[in-house]
Order: C-alpha cells, then structure tokens, then sequence
C-alpha cells in the first residue's frame, strides 16, 4: 500500500488524526484524483490526523473526514458518499457521449464544483510556492460563496444554479462523488440595476434594481465559472452544459442569456458563437472582458 497525503481537504472538526491509504488504481480513472492530493495539507490550515481511508475495485473513496478551525457552521462532507445513480436525478438534464449535464444537489457536488474552479484560477500558476495551499483557500471560500449564491442571498442574483457534468453509470462499476464531476458552471437569474439593459452597461454601481414589469422583461440569464477539468476537455461537456444552461433558462421565463469572455480566450468566445451567442460590446470594456448574449 502506498501512502498519501490529501490537499483536497475543507476545514472540518475531527477528533481522530487523518492518513489516506488507497490500492492500486487505472490511470486514467487517477488523473485528477493523484492532482488533488499532490502534497501535504498547508501548514495555514489545521493538521490532519489520523483517519484511515481505503480504496476498493472501484476506485472510490469510502471514508474522508477533515478538521477545522473556522467556528461557523459548515455542512457535513463525506466524500465516500456514492454518486447520485441515473434514475435517482428526475429534473432536467442533457445525456451526451459518457456523461450527463444537470444542476448540483449534494454538498460534494458543490464543494467538486467549487475545487475544479480553484484548478483553473491557479493553472497557470501551479507551478509557484504553496500553489496549493492558495488553490484549498480559494476553493474553500468559493465553496461558501456558491451555497450563498444558490440559496439567493447575493445582490441582484434572484435565483442560481450550479451546473455540474458527471460521469454516467458503467455496470458493476460504483464511483463517488469525488470520482464523478469532471465540469461545472453557474446559472443565475437577474434582475437589470436600474437604467442598464444589459449587464454591465452601468459603471457606477447602484444598489436601485429595476421597477418589476410583467413578464420578466427586467430580468436575464447570466453564465459564469465555466470549468472542465483539464483531462476531461475536448469531449464536448462544456457546450452541452451551456445547451442546459440555455434550457433551464427558458424554462424559467428568460428571454435573454448573457456570458462574459476574456479578449484573449479565442477557444471560449469560438465555443459560444458555436452555442449561438452574439457579441453585445465590441470593445473590452468590463476589465478586459465582452459581453456576449443568446435569445432563448
């Protein structure tokens, strides 16, 4: 057996220390999960204890607690809690290749979403000092920050989805949640602040929403943290989230669904053109980003 050290690892109370023992597993079903416990939990962060933790057949993960010090109440994570099966999710949702699009339910599906975020605001930078203390801290708040945002308690957000892509059942094959997700995205429902039409276009920010009219006609979809795991890219989940996205949206009474791109990001802007978004603003005018918009 050989032993790991986890960095992928929310602030939890425990009072037994915390080892990771695991089998050997397939390469390909490790790429991202040999990633996420690279090296040792940061010294900025409470020391792990001991907690065995094993793998079996199925490369999943059967126990994982972690500590904390952060007094505030945080949700139970258990990350050997299988994911959800096919039949189990009723609700809208889009079946592509090997994977499945649809909205996060259990807090690890939140917590995945909030982790494959703080990969890709770091990928650049994974090689500097403690890249990987910063990417725990930043998945952590971005953890806190998404349960705040899907609850509608976020500014002029009115309503929010956190979109995530799983890998679908294979026979006699069981993963976890932690094997599963390899994409995430966020939909949220907006209402215009007062005197925009569209998002954005008001540089002062105001606090002054606008008056509510009949059908929704103050209100928009808007995207935002488009992720997909770096193994996992270039097999069509992203443009099979934002057809989801576009559904639930419409779903919902929206007209208008909008998403901000960086100048520089050629592949993303090709990627939503693909999807049928046109650009609103042909300057960069939002901190070097454009706007781009599709009718429902």
């Amino acid at each position: 057996m050989e032993l790991l050290h986890g960095s992928l690892i929310p602030r939890f109370k425990i009072r037994r220390p915390i080892s990771v023992f695991c089998k050997r597993i397939k390469k390909q079903d490790s790429l991202l999960i040999v990633d996420l416990f690279r090296e040792n939990f940061p010294i900025s962060y409470t020391r792990c204890r001991t907690l065995e933790t094993h793998w079996d057949n199925t490369q999943s993960i059967r126990h994982l607690i972690v500590p904390s010090n952060d007094d505030s109440k945080q949700p139970e994570l258990i990350f050997n809690r299988l994911q959800l099966s096919d039949e189990e999710y009723t609700d809208m949702r889009c079946s592509f290749g090997r994977y499945i699009a649809r909205e996060a339910i259990l807090n690890e599906e939140y917590w995945m979403a909030a982790w494959l975020r703080a990969e890709a605001h770091w990928e650049a930078a994974a090689y500097k000092r403690h890249a990987e203390s910063f990417k725990l801290k930043y998945a952590d708040q971005e953890f806190k920050a998404l349960k705040k945002r899907c609850s509608g308690q976020d500014g002029n957000l009115l309503q929010c989805f956190c979109l995530v892509a799983v890998k679908k059942e294979v026979k006699n094959m069981k993963r976890t949640v932690l094997n599963s997700i390899v994409g995430t995205m966020d939909l949220s429902i907006r209402q215009y602040l007062q005197g925009e039409t569209y998002p954005g276009e008001i540089k002062k920010q105001s606090c002054v929403l606008a008056s509510k009219q009949p059908f929704d006609a103050h209100k928009y979809a808007y995207i935002s943290n488009v992720v997909v795991a770096k193994y996992a890219r270039r097999r069509g989940i992203a443009i099979n989230m934002l057809g989801l996205a576009a559904r639930i949206a419409a779903s919902v009474g929206m007209k208008k669904l909008y998403v901000h791109v960086t100048v520089d990001n050629k592949p993303g802007q090709e990627l939503y053109k693909k999807r049928g978004f046109e650009f609103v603003t042909s300057d960069a005018s939002s901190n070097g980003h454009l706007l781009m918009r599709m009718e429902l």
